[in-house]
């Protein structure tokens, strides 16, 4: 199997400018390492902070030429210029995803948003309206749908390798938020639920694992019961969760996702079992696929290994053995947005392969975290998407 780097022909690079990012961010500095990974992006702008002198000092640390005190003002200068922005990273904390998001739609700048969609279900439909409306290119990071090998499960799945599904199990822990953590900027935001959002857990860890259930199993779930805590005192969202899925298939599965589970690091995990085999994924180990056809012997696929296919195959970089993991994953949202931009700015057809978070995904998990609220604060009675 030919590896093929996951790069666009050369066109000019997208100009990008960024919300939210700035100095003491952790997700800013990877979203700019994904959009340069394959070199179809340049930063040309931000507005890293919403304190002007701190954004200045943020750009001049990354050599950005054009900083902005405001999102909004960012939003106005950069629609007037001819060499502005053509698309916009926002790289906040959740509960300012949908205001900077409508300030860049309606002036035609295409977004690529850190996911949750938005804190709230309301503002999830509102926003997503005016995204459609607009007709950009909206991005949402879900980056673990960007590796090789659950690109090759979906393959499998799509194609009937694994019969039909009758079960999805996934899970999502870390210990990071085992006590009270003092002083740290992303637990702060994390666990305010004004600007989180109602979930804790649920929003910022269940939504990957949630999304990537989805994406892999193609299933859509109908509803969920839900039971959530916070185990640390006074902590005011979940740090954990148990949630049974029900699909519209007939389906059923589990997810569990965990940010005070002693010992875990980045523990996701996903299981799925048809009526012909089942196949395991762990993001720890994110280059082997494991898959178990039923009455024969379980067996490892490898990235980039003799039976990967093409869907692996067109988001993978280097050979087997070399491990793809985290900031690839991003890099590989980052580009296939990318080629669907470049579609736009040429008036071309965009390649049919090309696959990456939207809106759709982001309206699923901001109503995924609406029902598991609502499913717990009902002692966990089954409770419908209402999205």
């Amino acid at each position: 199997m030919a590896i093929t780097a996951a790069h666009t022909a050369r066109a000019p690079r997208i100009r990008l400018g960024m919300v939210g990012g700035g100095r003491g961010a952790f997700i800013g500095a990877v979203h700019r390492i994904a959009s340069r990974i394959d070199d179809q992006y340049e930063l040309v702008a931000g507005a890293f902070s919403s304190d002007p002198e701190r954004s200045a000092a943020s750009a001049a640390d990354l050599g950005v030429a054009r900083s902005y005190g405001s999102y909004a003002e960012m939003a106005q200068k950069e629609a007037r210029r001819k060499d502005g922005i053509e698309a916009v990273a926002i790289v906040t904390p959740n509960h300012m995803h949908a205001p900077v998001a409508l300030e860049f739609l309606k002036r035609g700048i295409h977004v690529i948003c850190d996911k949750p969609l938005t804190a709230t279900l309301p503002e999830a439909k509102k926003l997503a309206k005016a995204a459609e409306a607009s007709g950009v290119v909206f991005a949402l990071t879900h980056n673990y749908t960007g590796y090789p090998m659950i690109r090759q499960a979906k393959a499998m799945v799509a194609a009937g390798d694994l019969g039909e599904i009758r079960l999805v199990q996934v899970e999502y822990a870390q210990d990071w938020l085992a006590h009270e953590v003092e002083g740290s900027k992303q637990a702060d935001w994390r666990t305010d639920p004004a600007r989180s959002g109602a979930g804790g857990a649920t929003g910022d860890i269940g939504t990957h694992a949630f999304n990537l259930a989805n994406f892999v199993s193609g299933l859509t779930l109908s509803e969920l019961a839900a039971d959530l805590q916070a185990f640390v005192p006074g902590r005011r969202v979940d740090d954990n969760a148990h949630v049974l899925m029900r699909y519209s298939s007939g389906a059923r599965g589990m997810l569990w996702c965990s940010q005070v589970a002693s010992g875990q690091e980045n523990g996701l995990r996903l299981r799925i079992y048809g009526t012909k085999a089942g196949i395991e994924w762990e993001q720890e180990n994110p280059n082997y696929l494991w898959v178990t056809p039923f009455g024969a012997p379980r067996y490892r696929l490898t990235r980039g290994g003799a039976g990967s296919g093409e869907a692996a195959a067109r988001v993978t970089r280097v050979p087997p053995g070399h491990p793809e993991g985290y900031l690839e994953g991003f890099a590989n949202i980052y580009a296939e947005a990318g080629r669907a931009i470049i579609a736009r700015r040429d008036g071309s057809a965009l390649d049919t392969a090309v696959s990456f978070p939207g809106l759709k995904e982001g309206l699923e998990g901001v109503a995924f975290v609406d029902a598991c609220v609502r499913s717990s604060h009902k002692n966990g009675a089954w409770t419908k998407l209402a999205v």
